[in-house]
Order: C-alpha cells, then sequence, then structure tokens
C-alpha cells in the first residue's frame, strides 16, 4: 500500500522555517511504502493462494515497430529484459523461458493493442496498465519523470508486480469486429468531407458563384455537364472533378453498407 502525505508548512513574518518544515507557499511531499518484509509477507500469502510463486510480470513499453520489456520476479527483482520487434519472433521466444508468466502492457485501447491482441490469440495472459498509473510508479521509482523506454517498461512491471485489480484483457470478438467497423465508418465519412471540399473548390473555379454547400453526387454531376471549358486548365479542372464525383458515389455506396452492417450488429435478435 502507498500512503501520501501532503503537509504545508506557514510560518508568520521572520520567522524561519524549523527543521523538517516546508517554506510558506510549498508542499512537501513525503512517501511512506512498505518494508521489505512487510513485502515479503504480503507477497508470501498472495503466493499461497494463487500456487504462482514462480509467476513473473513483464512489463512492456510497446511501440509499432520495436517493444522493451522488463521481466520481474514476485520481489521486485528485475530478472530480465530488452528491446524487441514486434513480431511473433521477437520477444516471444525470449518470453518462453518463464513458463508461469502475465504481460502487463501499457496502453491496451491503444498504441499496444495490436501487441496485446498478438498474445491473447497465442493463449498468454494480460493486463492492461494505465498510462497515468504508470507515470506514478515512474516518478517514484526514478525520483523525475523523464521518460525513456527502459524506464517506462520498469514502471510498467512494478505496477504489474505490485498493484491488483489491474483490467484483464480478454479477447471479445464481437467488440474488436464493432471497432473494425466503426472505424471504417469514420474513415469514410472523413474521406467524404475532404472530397466534398475539393469538388466545391473545383466548381467555384469552373461556375460563377459555385454550388450550393448541400452538394450530391448527382447534383455536382449535372454541374459539371453544363461547363465545356476551352482552355489545358479549365479541362483539367473539369476532368478531377468528374474523378472526384465518381469516388463520391462509391463513397455514398460503401457508407450506406457500412451503416447496414453496423445497425445488424448492434441490433439485438429478435426473440423466438
Amino acid at each position: 500500500m502507498l500512503v501520501v502525505w501532503l503537509s504545508f508548512g506557514l510560518r508568520g513574518p521572520g520567522v524561519a522555517p524549523g527543521r523538517g518544515e516546508a517554506q510558506e507557499g510549498f508542499a512537501r511531499l513525503e512517501v511512506a511504502l512498505p518494508s521489505r518484509l512487510d513485502n515479503q509477507v504480503v507477497r508470501a500469502s498472495e503466493d499461497a493462494v494463487s500456487g504462482t510463486s514462480d509467476r513473473v510480470v513483464i512489463g512492456m513499453d510497446p511501440h509499432k515497430r520495436s517493444s522493451t520489456i522488463e521481466v520481474m520476479a514476485g520481489d521486485e527483482t528485475v530478472v530480465g529484459g530488452g528491446r524487441f520487434d514486434t513480431d511473433r519472433d521477437g520477444y516471444t521466444k525470449y518470453a518462453g523461458r518463464w513458463p508461469d508468466r502475465v504481460w502487463a502492457i501499457e496502453g491496451c485501447q491503444g498504441i499496444g493493442r495490436h501487441i496485446a491482441n498478438r498474445l491473447l490469440a497465442d493463449g498468454e495472459q494480460v493486463v492492461d496498465v494505465p498510462p497515468k498509473l504508470s507515470a506514478r510508479a515512474r516518478v517514484f521509482a526514478t525520483g523525475q519523470g523523464r521518460k525513456t523506454d527502459a524506464t517506462d517498461a520498469h514502471s510498467i512491471a512494478l505496477v504489474g508486480t505490485r498493484m491488483t485489480g489491474l483490467r484483464p484483457v480478454v479477447n471479445d470478438e464481437q467488440l474488436a469486429l464493432l471497432r473494425i467497423l466503426v472505424d471504417r465508418r469514420r474513415s469514410l465519412g472523413e474521406d467524404h468531407t475532404r472530397m466534398v471540399s475539393q469538388l466545391h473548390q473545383l466548381l467555384l473555379e469552373l461556375i460563377p458563384g459555385g454550388a450550393k454547400k448541400s452538394l450530391s453526387a448527382a447534383q455536382a454531376k449535372a454541374l459539371l455537364a453544363t461547363v465545356r471549358p476551352r482552355d489545358a486548365v479549365g479541362k483539367a479542372r473539369r476532368r478531377v472533378a468528374a474523378e472526384l464525383i465518381g469516388d463520391l458515389e462509391r463513397i455514398y455506396q460503401r457508407s450506406k453498407e457500412a451503416d447496414k452492417e453496423l445497425k445488424e450488429l448492434v441490433t439485438p435478435p429478435a426473440p423466438r
């Protein structure tokens, strides 16, 4: 258990601060950590309940192409670590020397999602370490908040070793499918907005006054049919506008299909 006191030293004018007293306007941070003996007693009781005294926690600071890990035993002894590629042949072979292990990964809903999903598919146990929690552990462990991959992996392993109640990552196929479809639908919407903006700009240069704000692909196609530029620049603008209209029509169709698939996924089945 981690106990923190914030004490404020207040003194009158002309009174010098005494020993152990904070100066006026400043807070003194005091941290009480359990003793090594208390740690051993607590961890021995946990091991007795779970029967996993040899279990290690592998703290991971994930990135896209590589990850830094630190292997920590139950008594917080560092027994291994290093920097590895994020492919299957990178860190899993190295971690195989500790059969009883649990992976503590920072940001399993963000940058660490791809590694966490791969580990779950391989039958590994994974817990999610919130970035704010690992940042606090890093400050207490190092005395400062500077980030490096090694210190991040160490703080994540500390959180995984000390803290109970961390959220286990589970392989929820329905949730993963919903996330993929929602991300795809959002991307289609962003593409639509970008293409409509480009089309408006081209039509403004081709047609005096341009087009109305709310513009569909069919309306844009009808407007473009009234324009017959003679110069090379105008012809290029018309050609690019026609290509954008074709892209918008495909975006409309894909968005419609994506909406239908999402509705089917979130609509509960009718009772029999």
